[in-house]
């Protein structure tokens, strides 16, 4: 949501079709504008028959009518921006001109057009004469013009320019062309371009100078909620070009079918986050990633391309539901609300030294010693947890993490013995106060009768662990790395941890979260 707000009503017009269905057009627009907190008030340039999978008819609004509409919102209701969607043809793209141009006296109120002239399908919704008046007679007026791929094609060859859009450098190309057409900014839309980080990359070393904005992306030290959809996750970004400046907002692709009336959605949301403050960049921003939890948060309705959940960020919800580009919020959020020490766990000078290889051999014993203590209390924790459990699946999966825990004891006496300490040694090596301290915390919590409480303080250890095992993995596979592997006396200690086995059980254990 924007950034920005204001203690007094702020008002958004949207001049739109109507869609019968409610996914898109003003429908779209009145919730989006809504949910941000901004009062709407609406201009219908056309009424559709439509539904999730397709439009059965249209009937316009005769052009004077809807210049009507306007000026009757207008002279009444202290407006803060207007988003403009389908204007059904020429006619009706001029009284839209004619009707703004009389009230605006003076005024620099923000207009974001939707440029509605292709279908997602690509075909054209709009004649080349209808499209030369929007490019000629609104454009000028307008503070950003928001094209998807197909209309951004069709807008440019009108102009004869090159209008082939195949990757991100086309995209930014496209975008500072279509600058040329009057508007203040433009944001092409890349929903229909699909690509990936690494496109992203080569992008940014040919356009040193562009701003990457990225959102909805695990960020460092979260490897151990990376699955299939998140480790080279599939993006959708777009191209802000506004004077000599160029933007790339870069998120997640969702594989979804409720996409109805995007576009709409984030006009709508763009307009309301100007109209409550946000400069221009700062409201395509916060607009972009409002559509995109807007998608993800959708439930499933009709048969076809159902709508966004355009309330997702005021429904009494603390944790987001799961979906492939974030399986498991729950951990994430809290990661997110405590990053500085998990890095610091995650990176500490002991793993750095594990790394190395120059770790002390008396350090790293007295680690293997107590973390061998500390798993006697780990184990019997989870038989707290299971004794606790009231269906013999819960049951067994902590029985088969004390299973896991055994045969990870077997795994410290015999490194302990390559190091010269027998298992009788390490048995009877006393345990530290730090060590009995967090053992008697885990059997407390058990003790407590408290459940999902036991679980967070088991998952903390499993999920640490995980993430070192993972990050000095990555960290390995780098170019020129710091990370030693020829020689490293803790190279089965890393390999054991990074590896299937201790990872199947930390996603075992994120599947509890």
């Amino acid at each position: 949501m924007c950034a920005a707000s204001t203690n007094t009503a702020r008002s958004v017009l949207t001049i739109a079709g109507s869609d019968s269905s409610g996914g898109a057009g003003i429908q779209a627009d009145l919730k989006t504008i809504a949910a941000h907190g901004c009062y709407g008030a609406s201009v219908i340039t056309a009424l559709t028959a439509q539904n999730t999978t397709g439009v059965q008819g249209v009937q316009p609004t005769p052009p004077a009518f809807v210049e009507k509409q306007i000026i009757s919102v207008l002279h009444d209701i202290e407006t803060h921006a207007i988003k403009t969607g389908m204007l059904y043809d020429a006619e009706c793209i001029r009284a839209v001109v004619r009707a703004l141009m009389t009230q605006s006296s003076g005024s620099t109120l923000p207009i974001i057009c939707d440029p509605v002239c292709v279908s997602t399908s690509g075909h054209s919704l709009l004649d080349p004469t209808a499209i030369q008046v929007l490019i000629e007679e609104f454009f000028p007026l307008t503070t950003l013009i928001t094209p998807n791929k197909f209309e951004a094609e069709r807008l440019l060859s009108l102009k004869g320019e090159s209008s082939e859009i195949h990757n991100l450098q086309d995209m930014v190309v496209a975008a500072k062309d279509l600058l040329r057409y009057g508007s203040h900014a433009v944001l092409l839309k890349g929903g229909h371009l699909i690509t990936s980080m690494g496109d992203v990359k080569d992008l940014l070393h040919q356009f040193p100078d562009i701003d990457a904005i990225f959102s909805g992306l695990l960020s460092s030290n979260m490897e151990i909620l990376q699955g299939d959809s998140t480790r080279d996750p599939k993006l959708v970004v777009d191209v802000f070009s506004e004077g000599d400046q160029i933007a790339i907002f870069a998120r997640p692709h969702i594989n979804s079918k409720s996409t109805h009336g995007t576009g709409c959605t984030l006009s709508a949301a763009i307009a309301s986050c100007l109209a409550r403050g946000s400069n221009l960049k700062e409201a395509v921003k916060d607009a972009t990633i409002y559509t995109h939890l807007a998608i993800q948060m959708a439930e499933p309705i009709g048969h076809g391309h159902g709508p966004l959940n355009h309330f997702h960020a005021v429904a009494p919800r603390l944790i987001p539901r799961a979906s492939p580009s974030d399986p498991y919020p729950l951990t994430r959020l809290l990661i997110e609300g405590n990053l500085s020490d998990w890095k610091e766990y995650v990176e500490h000078d002991f793993v750095k030294l594990l790394g190395l290889g120059t770790l002390s051999r008396e350090t790293f014993l007295h680690f293997m010693v107590q973390d061998y203590h500390y798993l006697k209390y780990y184990a019997r924790a989870y038989g707290l947890l299971a004794a606790k459990s009231t269906s013999f699946k819960a049951i067994e999966s902590a029985a088969q993490i004390i299973f896991n825990i055994v045969s990870e004891i077997d795994t410290h006496k015999s490194y302990c013995a390559k190091f010269g300490l027998s298992k009788d040694e390490v048995e009877n090596m006393p345990e530290s106060a730090a060590c009995t301290s967090y053992g008697a915390y885990l059997l407390d919590i058990g003790l407590q009768g408290d459940t999902t409480k036991l679980l967070m303080a088991l998952l903390a250890c499993l999920l640490g662990y995980g993430e070192v095992g993972l990050w000095l993995k990555k960290e390995a596979a780098l170019l020129d790395s710091w990370v030693v592997t020829d020689g490293n006396p803790y190279k089965k200690w890393m390999d054991d941890y990074g590896g299937n086995r201790y990872q199947n059980a930390v996603k075992a254990g994120l599947g509890k979260s």
